[in-house]
């Protein structure tokens, strides 16, 4: 009875239980030394150029997993085995979501990780990001849209021809929804003819991905850790994918603009003309979807004070434009607090006791610390 009643009632019983133990400490071998050739090229490197490339390769990377996931929907609709086991919106959301995390976890720490002109925009306007990037910065993203289109479409080519000489012997358009061209691009379908049901639908997908985007990168966001936050920037456009995928969104500008020229390329000029002008939509309603997104999470949502007194923030004016702030609202409240203050705190004060003045903590974050108090 002693081994069968050995444990309490919170211990854990031996099995794969075992992996909940702190691992056991290696030594891992060292790597080779680093050469002081190899810290010149490093240092020698223009930092606007890395940046470039990082933002074109990030935009490759969620790009090409998801352009090929859509290339293997499209080219096996008529393989029963083929649709059944690898065919769906569902795969083509995982494909763009994990794209999109794999792009932030390889490509973010050298370019902040934008991926968006979009998104450049609003951490421009926002966040102070240098105006005079913003332009390298869309040209590379949708530089980073083209060569994932290409890519894929040269990976995909026999399957592409088998699947457009059998198009055009039965007379039917390369250029529309399930069609070739619809492997690189956004295309409506027959019936979604209505341009304003369209716009509405990209707009409200853009700026929910945008407000969920601005969440997770809120410092003050206690909910949000810095490993999790790639997958769940992920997540929102797998999760918009499989809500809206089989209407019609684009959410990225680059994305779409980028895959379109090479879709002109190689399936023709109604790739950018089809549907009276889808194009327009799929391109520019990215900008401001995303702004209305993000502005709303300012100005409803952020919590500036909250990233100050965690370190991530500063006051434009310093540390002095910071106690300013706080003495004049903890006054503020005291006040308010007076006016609304019990008999007792009355009599307390006749007695000669006063609150504690709001000035009285010595360093800045005893300081900012006594002002969120007092809010």
């Amino acid at each position: 009875m002693g081994q069968v009643e050995r444990l309490q009632t919170n211990d854990l019983e031996l099995g794969i239980t075992d992996a909940v133990k702190q691992h056991i400490t290696r030594n891992v071998a060292p790597s080779k030394p680093v050469t002081q050739a190899r810290l010149d090229f490093e240092y020698n490197r223009p930092r606007w150029l890395r940046e470039c490339f990082a933002e074109a390769t990030g935009v490759f990377m969620f790009c090409f997993p998801g352009l090929a996931s859509v290339a293997s929907f499209i080219l096996n609709a008529d393989d029963e085995f083929v649709i059944t086991a690898y065919g769906s919106i569902f795969q083509v959301g995982w494909a763009f979501g994990l794209g999109i995390a794999f792009a932030i976890i390889t490509c973010g720490p050298t370019s902040g990780g934008h991926f968006n002109p979009a998104i450049t925009l609003n951490l421009a306007y926002w966040q102070g990001f240098p105006w005079p990037k913003v332009p390298y910065y869309i040209l590379s993203q949708i530089v980073g849209a083209f060569a994932a289109a290409c890519l894929v479409t040269g990976m995909y080519w026999v399957q592409i021809q088998e699947y457009r000489a059998a198009l055009e012997a039965a007379g039917d358009p390369i250029v529309a929804a399930g069609s070739l061209a619809n492997i690189l691009v956004a295309i409506p379908g027959p019936t979604q003819t209505n341009k304003g049901y369209l716009f509405m639908i990209e707009f409200f997908v853009d700026a929910f991905i945008a407000f969920l985007i601005w969440a997770v990168l809120d410092p003050a966001n206690p909910f949000v850790s810095p490993a999790g936050a790639p997958f769940l920037i992920g997540m929102v456009y797998a999760v918009m994918i499989w809500a809206f995928g089989d209407i019609t969104i684009s959410t990225n500008l680059a994305r779409d603009l980028g895959a379109r020229i090479a879709a002109v390329i190689f399936f023709g000029r109604a790739a950018f003309t089809i549907d009276g002008g889808y194009a327009a939509i799929g391109i520019l309603v990215n900008i401001p979807a995303t702004f209305l997104g993000v502005t709303y999470y300012e100005l409803v949502m952020r919590d500036s004070i909250k990233g100050i007194c965690g370190g991530h923030l500063k006051h434009k004016d310093g540390d002095e434009g910071l106690t300013r702030h706080i003495t004049k609202h903890s006054l503020y409240d005291l006040e308010r607090q007076a006016t609304k203050g019990s008999g007792s705190g009355r009599s307390r004060r006749s007695e000669g006791s006063s609150p504690a003045s709001p000035t009285s903590p010595t360093s800045t974050t005893g300081f900012i610390q006594s002002g969120l108090a007092n809010r």
